[in-house]
């Protein structure tokens, strides 16, 4: 069983719930996260249901075999799926910058866990990252994010350095969010920073996009009594990684093997909804397979 990677690429904002929040919160509809790094994570559970609906459409026989039966009636009819997909981590943050309107934040802590994971998959990854000081950002040699050597991000200024490691990572993780689109990528580069994981992690927490929702009584066209609630999304352009596996299939009437099966898997660039509110226009996100492990 071979590891593959697999990036996110959010195309509007994405909610993907833990249920109702937790003690005293504005929030009352927080995004999942980590339970151990609090960094937002779109549970792989999540992504199995989207995947087997997508792809169900074009062949339900595959869609058995890589996700198991849907249902049970003994034994006999019992197999695991050939599919193992894990939770899809936060790898690039879009955060408001003064200057450039947009800037694409991440961490060492972050970058570290990636190439773990690329490493697994057999893909090539840039070296380790350094750490910046906690008063300073690493920043593309391509910059439009910095003012007076500055790089102001949300309430908070940070000395931004000139690091070539941070043009590696992020030309890296350019061509894998922005796959054939050179406008795209330069664009990502040129707004790409590297933050102290201190940093990175406050932003994750307060630089999600909260917004106001409503619900109208039919009867009336009124707000309907109490149906005010805060909601919480992580914000177009966001790009999250993970990883799955495939075994050769488990059912009993298919022989299909690992790289069989591995081509019923959706293409290169498949367009995915993603955690419910489609008809806010929430959830629209790319699903990218990284190259195949050499």
């Amino acid at each position: 069983m071979q590891a593959r990677l697999f990036h996110l690429h959010a195309l509007s904002a994405l909610h993907c719930g833990a249920g109702q929040s937790e003690g005293v919160s504005v929030v009352d509809l927080p995004i999942a996260r980590a339970r151990a790094t609090k960094l937002p994570v779109i549970p792989g559970s999540s992504l199995r249901g989207v995947l087997r609906e997508r792809i169900a459409e074009t062949a339900s026989d595959s869609a058995e075999t890589l996700f198991g039966p849907r249902t049970v009636s003994g034994d006999g009819d019992s197999f695991a799926g050939a599919l193992s997909i894990g939770d899809a981590h936060l790898l690039a943050l879009p955060v408001r910058c003064l200057a450039g309107i947009v800037g694409y934040a991440t961490s060492p802590f972050i970058l570290r866990r990636y190439a773990r994971d690329l490493e697994r998959a057999g893909v090539a990854a840039p070296e380790a990252p350094r750490a910046p000081a906690a008063d300073e950002a690493f920043v593309t040699s391509e910059t439009v994010n910095c003012i007076d050597g500055k790089l102001v991000l949300e309430d908070m200024d940070l000395t931004a350095r000139k690091d070539a490691s941070a043009d590696e990572w992020a030309g890296h993780i350019a061509s894998a969010a922005h796959r054939g689109d050179d406008g795209s990528q330069k664009d990502f580069v040129q707004r790409f920073a590297v933050l102290p994981d201190d940093v990175m992690d406050f932003l994750a927490e307060t630089a999600t996009e909260v917004r106001a929702r409503i619900a109208l009584d039919p009867d009336t066209g009124a707000v309907r009594k109490g149906a005010l609630w805060y909601e919480e999304s992580l914000p177009a352009e966001t790009v999250l990684w993970g990883v799955y596996a495939l075994s050769g299939s488990n059912r009993p009437d298919d022989t299909r093997s690992e790289q069989d099966l591995a081509g019923t898997m959706p293409g290169p660039d498949t367009l995915l909804q993603i955690g419910g509110k489609a008809g806010v226009g929430h959830g629209l996100a790319r699903f990218l397979v990284a190259e195949a492990a050499q």
